[in-house]
């Protein structure tokens, strides 16, 4: 029996599949990167191409990502009233770093900064310090893709199944999305109306 034994193991090792999942997490948010150009730009952008069950495990990761962000991203407006709009170490920085707002911004950043943490800690592997490719995601995620969301409570992503299966051994393969990009414009049809057109004649 599998009690508590949630997910798919994918044929890895548990510290393998972490890594994997983390991977394909950070490569799906860096594909949101709008200053990316040259060689390290994507084809298309918040999409990655990978097989289905690969698609649907890391699928919870990334929705977890964006969630957090999107709490951080609440913390930092409300820490926005408090802040203010002077250089780093002028006269007008350092009255501010004094001050009360100072003490207030900081309480109202607290959750903001933890946020941006925990995305990191997600995101790194277990006793890996981290590295400067994970601040570069952290920092998409929370600019880019969360503010993407901030209206939506869930559903960040999509897996879409395509019809030609991987070379070499047949896997089926999928698509990995951010919704709101791509979707699909559904419109109701809407029944003719003939009151517009004229009576037949009828016979004498």
């Amino acid at each position: 029996m599998r009690h508590r034994k949630r997910g798919r193991v994918l044929g890895r090792s548990p510290s393998h599949r972490k890594a994997l999942l983390q991977n394909l997490t950070k490569a799906l948010i860096l594909t949101a990167d709008p200053d990316a150009e040259g060689d390290g730009a994507p084809k298309v952008k918040g999409r990655i191409i990978t097989t289905m069950p690969k698609a649907k495990e890391v699928r919870s990761m990334v929705e977890k990502c964006i969630t957090i962000a999107r709490k951080g991203l609440a913390a930092q407006e409300k820490a926005a009233e408090f802040s203010t709009s002077a250089e780093r170490g002028t006269e007008a920085w350092n009255a501010w770093r004094k001050s009360d707002n100072w003490n207030k911004w900081a309480q109202a950043m607290a959750p903001a900064v933890n946020a941006r943490r925990r995305v990191v800690s997600l995101l790194n592997e277990s006793g890996s310090s981290t590295q400067k490719g994970d601040k570069r995601v952290v920092r998409i995620l929370f600019d880019h893709v969360a503010p993407q969301f901030v209206d939506r409570p869930g559903g960040y992503t999509r897996v879409v199944k395509l019809a030609k299966p991987r070379l070499g051994d047949a896997g089926q393969r999928a698509l990995l999305e951010f919704v709101g990009i791509r979707d699909r414009v559904s419109q109701k049809s809407t029944a003719p109306s003939f009151d517009d057109q004229p009576a037949p004649a009828t016979a004498e």
